[in-house]
């Protein structure tokens, strides 16, 4: 789904449907204030409505899934839970990041095209690893929007985690990716350069 998701919206808005990712490309410079927050208000807000519509055509299932709201699961601490939402969320946006890398190769001109295909991919393996811990977060907006509509003490408890947790990760892999493997990979073609001049 989030490949179709993210395949679909493309061409309007860069992808963004998650305000974490968002956040990495702000920190990258790629998008402005302006439309990181634009974008952010807009996430949160059809979450909510998405789930709203989701509770009104299946509210048996709802309830008895809990709306789908995200909670740190029994027996683990809040520690855990937070350390699973920033690695979740580093592999989503580092995954982003690589994914369109506007400066690959001529030979890897296709991949833009194929982009969301290993994004849906980081989000399925960043599933199948934290849902048992937090029921994966990795996007607060999606947080923001089940726990709105469910509206119970516990999801609201945890809530800061799914917020805290993904801005961290996504930070942290905005850094990694622009400032030390850019960097490094920049110094490395200079050296190549300068040496292929002798």
């Amino acid at each position: 789904m989030i490949f179709i998701l993210v395949y679909c919206t493309a061409g309007i808005s860069g992808g963004h449907i998650n305000p974490a990712v968002t956040l990495g490309l702000l920190i990258a410079r790629k998008v402005t204030l302006v439309r990181a927050v634009l974008y952010m208000v807009a996430q949160c807000l059809g979450a909510i409505c998405g789930v709203g519509l989701v509770k009104s055509f299946q509210s048996g299932r709802y309830d008895r899934y809990g709306g789908g709201a995200n909670s740190l699961a029994d027996g683990y601490s809040e520690g855990t839970g937070l350390a699973a939402e920033i690695i979740g969320t580093f592999v989503l946006v580092y995954t982003v990041f690589s994914a369109t890398d506007p400066k690959r190769n001529a030979r890897d001109s296709h991949v833009p095209v194929l982009a969301p295909l290993p994004i849906g991919f980081a989000v399925f393996m960043v599933h199948l690893a934290t849902i048992p811990i937090t029921g994966t977060g990795i996007n607060p907006a999606r947080s923001l929007g089940a726990a709105v509509i469910f509206n119970k003490d516990k999801p609201w408890d945890d809530h800061w985690i799914f917020w805290v947790g993904p801005f961290i990760g996504a930070a942290i892999a905005a850094f990694y990716h622009q400032y030390v493997l850019r960097a490094s990979g920049s110094k490395s073609l200079g050296s190549f350069r300068s040496s292929s001049n002798f």
